[in-house]
């Protein structure tokens, strides 16, 4: 499968990209070579080796659900510039 320097154009443009002519030809060449090592790794026998989702054998690392005092409503208010009304009170973004 190649990539043509069309291809690389049209999702230069759905990205919003301005590219130059040599950033096409540089982009076309290296997703072609990108291609190239994918079915190069398509090509290796995995005959027999079950699937991995990681490289270690790893477990789930769960930390121990421990129940220990937190900030009250207050205290987390506190570190904002403005509170009203028990909520952290911030400028406006969207004019009426």
């Amino acid at each position: 499968m190649k990539i043509s320097m069309a291809e690389v154009e049209h999702v230069a443009h759905l990205a919003r990209l301005e590219l130059t002519p040599e950033e096409k030809e540089k982009f076309t060449h290296q997703l072609n070579d990108i291609l190239a090592f994918a079915e190069k790794l398509g090509a290796v026998d995995t005959q027999g080796i079950p699937p991995t989702s990681h490289v270690l054998d790893l477990k789930n690392v769960w930390r121990e659900d421990e129940v220990y005092d937190w900030l009250t409503q207050d205290e987390a208010l506190a570190n904002g510039p403005a509170a009203a009304d028990g909520c952290f009170q911030v400028p406006r973004i969207m004019e009426e």
